[in-house]
């Protein structure tokens, strides 16, 4: 069987890259009989003036479509981000089956997150909820979580039997360092041994519910505990900066970057409890990236982190400032809970490889093309 991963452009999306790559290894792993091509736009997503905007649109709406169509020597086409999902209406015409991934409806169901994020905010919104509608059109949608699997059905009446969930991997390069490694990274972040290192990784979203950290954080420095907070991804706010201003807490945190892959196994290596509190998410990837590498992990109790977590991690009300701080004292003096949760988080991580969702992906292949 031959099966074509429609990807966006490569480094378009660092979350969709990381999805797509994964995918496609573990499709080779789990069908290593089967031929794994790869379509990927021959355009790139700069974004400068108003017109090369206008000119991005184009090419991704227009130019693109024709580019999958005209590929007539697969068997089955996989579109690998539902914001792409405006392809299955062109491919809805080439005899083959279609399979989209929809990775969250946060757009769709909140579409003031969009409105922040560009210049043109009513063009984005109406052409991204045109592209994330063709979705509907798939011959069947995987979700990689039965959280988003429920705001599928509810939001585009699909039918169940049209949807498999197929949870997110994590990659081995996340994996605990060796006690020299972490104290070398911890030293390249400036922390003291003696220093409780707090760490968030990811956008700045409203959804990711920054405010909560920064307020967990001023607890915790109210204590007198000597926290440091490290943020990857994107940049604080200037409401974020502000309030780090008013509450006296510029001195415990550090913006580090949009770090690559070994960075990042290293920050979660040298960090003692991953913080997520969001509000929203379709999975919850940087949960299990930590937990891979043996940081205990403090999420929200909301959307689809629960299924990512499971027991392995403690979960809190994504507004309860006080339960958090004192999960994270409780982490910091109770050697047998952490200890514990290490071992839970290792545990669940190694269950959750891209091989095992790929196995599942194949199998809903399989039931799309018996005859191939």
């Amino acid at each position: 069987m031959r099966i074509a991963i429609v990807r966006r452009a490569l480094g378009a999306s660092f979350s969709m890259d990381v999805y797509a790559d994964g995918l496609i290894s573990g499709l080779r792993q789990a069908r290593p009989r089967w031929d794994i091509v790869e379509i990927i736009p021959s355009f790139s997503e700069y974004q400068g003036s108003a017109l090369s905007r206008l000119g991005k649109y184009y090419r991704r709406y227009r130019q693109f479509p024709r580019q999958v169509r005209r590929r007539t020597d697969v068997d089955l086409f996989h579109i690998v981000d539902h914001s792409d999902g405006h392809l299955c209406y062109a491919l809805g015409r080439t005899q083959r089956p279609v399979v989209v991934t929809c990775h969250d409806l946060i757009n769709y169901i909140q579409p003031e997150n969009i409105r922040t994020q560009t210049s043109m905010p009513l063009v984005s919104t109406w052409v991204w909820r045109y592209a994330v509608q063709g979705i509907a059109q798939a011959d069947h949608i995987i979700t990689v979580s039965d959280h988003t699997a429920k705001d599928v059905m509810a939001t585009f009446g699909v039918e169940p039997a049209r949807l498999t969930t197929a949870p997110n991997g994590v990659d081995s390069a996340f994996r605990p360092l060796p006690p020299k490694a972490i104290a070398a990274a911890r030293s390249r972040y400036h922390l003291a041994p003696d220093t409780l290192c707090l760490l968030n990784v990811g956008s700045n979203h409203p959804r990711k519910n920054m405010v909560a950290v920064l307020k967990a954080l001023a607890v915790l420095r109210q204590q007198s505990l000597p926290v440091h907070l490290l943020k990857a991804g994107a940049n604080f706010t200037d409401e974020q900066k502000n309030y780090l201003h008013q509450q006296n807490l510029t001195d415990c945190v550090a913006y580090v970057g949009k770090p690559n892959q070994t960075e990042l196994v290293e920050l979660y290596n040298a960090a003692n409890v991953l913080l997520a509190p969001s509000l929203y998410e379709g999975f919850g990837i940087t949960p299990l990236e930590a937990m891979a590498c043996g940081t205990p992990v403090i999420a929200s109790n909301a959307t689809a982190l629960p299924e990512a977590v499971g027991d392995a991690g403690v979960l809190v009300a994504p507004n309860d400032i006080e339960g958090m701080a004192a999960n994270v004292v409780r982490l910091a003096n109770d050697r047998c809970f952490r200890e514990n949760l290490i071992e839970k988080g290792l545990t669940r991580a190694s269950q959750m490889s891209w091989v095992r969702s790929a196995d599942i992906v194949a199998a809903a292949y399989e039931r799309l093309t018996p005859a191939t």
